[in-house]
């Protein structure tokens, strides 16, 4: 039945899912952090087509913990080399200066605050509170107060800063039915846990849909080895491809440990899963409601990812020769 419902899946049946990406984005080539993002950027890109990108935010995270919109931007660049004969395919995917235009930028430690790596390792009221907004936190509230009545799926590849202090922002300057509604806009997918507003977040909004991905993720390690990565993607593929890392922290080949953030999201388009029930199983892995709150948390765990390698790995080759002229 899965495989039937894949099969069937159609071009125009795009639910165009409105999306946040929030990663800890290293530089190129990678120093000094975990070139896994990029490895899980570069897949993104190629389906942008298929979700409304409203932003991507340039967070702190693993070891350095600065927030750099320059390295984003950087990628762009090598998207802008092959958006337009990604558009010979479909013609919903957004130009490199759009998505350019909507690059933010957190607040890390080249900026005026301290956050340290790692849950328990301060208190939140170090990295979130008065005189700490970005332009990251501020686009987000400004995203999630559109007119729009689809909810916003936030993926959080570094820290949750961000976001967390957008949610801070809001309760701080608007009554409690206010911040209710805004709260009921979001949706957040947690990747591991990277800095002191993870825990503030899961302790303080019982209600607030969030997936907490503490070891599921690690479900996308090794779905590719590294010659199938050089093959598909990093060979001949283009300069966006080029750009793919052949190896990331965790070993050699396709370790893209953010990429379920997404996933999820794009077998939702194909008619597996739907996004507001993360107890279905998806691309992105299968979760367990944590009580009678509105979290999801580790449930069969990694291999709810793995079982569908075939699948995700398959697509994302034939999304990479998109590339091809």
């Amino acid at each position: 039945m899965i495989f039937l419902l894949l099969g069937a899946f159609q071009m125009d049946s795009f639910a165009q899912y409105r999306v946040i990406v929030s990663s800890d984005f290293p530089p190129i080539p990678v120093t000094n952090s975990d070139p896994d993002d990029v490895q899980s950027m570069v897949r993104f890109l190629l389906y942008t087509n298929e979700l409304e990108v409203e932003a991507l935010i340039a967070s702190a995270g693993t070891f350095n913990m600065v927030a750099n919109k320059g390295n984003i931007l950087n990628v762009l660049d090598q998207y802008d080399l092959v958006d337009e004969t990604l558009r010979k395919k479909d013609s919903m995917f957004p130009t490199a200066d759009f998505l350019r235009s909507v690059t933010f930028e957190g607040l890390g430690n080249n900026h005026h605050i301290e956050i340290k790596w790692g849950c328990g390792k301060q208190l939140w009221s170090d990295i979130i509170g008065p005189g700490k907004n970005s332009e990251a936190s501020d686009v987000i509230i400004a995203i999630a107060d559109k007119p729009d009545p689809r909810p916003v799926y936030i993926g959080v590849w570094g820290g949750a800063r961000e976001v967390a202090q957008a949610i801070w922002q809001v309760q701080n300057s608007r009554t409690k039915e206010e911040l209710e509604v805004f709260l009921d806009k979001i949706r957040i997918f947690l990747i591991g846990c990277q800095d002191a507003s993870h825990s503030w977040l899961m302790d303080n909004y019982p209600n607030l849909y969030i997936i907490e991905s503490k070891t599921t993720y690690q479900g996308m390690f090794g779905v590719g080895t590294q010659e199938w990565a050089e093959t598909n993607i990093i060979k001949d593929h283009g300069p966006l491809g080029a750009i793919y890392p052949p190896k990331a922290m965790a070993g050699s080949g396709v370790i893209e440990g953010d990429s379920p953030s997404f996933l999820y999201l794009l077998s939702a388009n194909r008619g597996l899963n739907d996004p507001e029930d993360p107890t279905q199983e998806s691309w992105g892995g299968q979760y367990v409601r944590n009580g009678d709150t509105n979290h999801f948390i580790d449930g069969p765990g990694p291999i709810s990812i793995s079982k569908w390698k075939n699948a995700f790995q398959l697509d994302f080759q034939k999304r990479a020769d998109w590339m091809l002229p």
